[in-house]
């Protein structure tokens, strides 16, 4: 597969690692759109929410549960953030690996 979030996931690609777990990866976005911009990956590879299969609804938990953690690590849980999760080429999506978006250090 020549995925780049599953090459960033297995550590194929040098990223700026901000939190990790043994199923998800948080790191710095190359082309933010705010002061604070990390996404959230999961490192199995899904192409997008809509690809998400029943044996995934743990994972999806542990994405959601894994956000205010990131956002803490980040300075901006207090403070407020933006999450944002594009689906597909209509809805924005332009790497077909599911990946949440964290965005703050600006009103938007």
């Amino acid at each position: 597969m020549d995925c780049i979030f599953c090459k960033i996931g297995q550590k194929e690609i040098p990223s700026e690692i901000i939190w990790e777990s043994q199923n998800l990866l948080a790191f710095q976005d190359i082309h933010p759109m705010a002061p604070v911009h990390v996404l959230l990956i999961p490192k199995k590879h899904i192409e997008s929410l809509v690809r998400f299969q029943p044996e995934d609804k743990g994972l999806m938990a542990e994405i959601f549960g894994a956000i205010p953690e990131v956002a803490q690590l980040l300075g901006i849980k207090e403070k407020g953030f933006q999450t944002l999760i594009r689906t597909g080429k209509g809805g924005g999506q332009e790497v077909p690996h599911l990946h949440i978006h964290i965005l703050g250090g600006t009103h938007f």
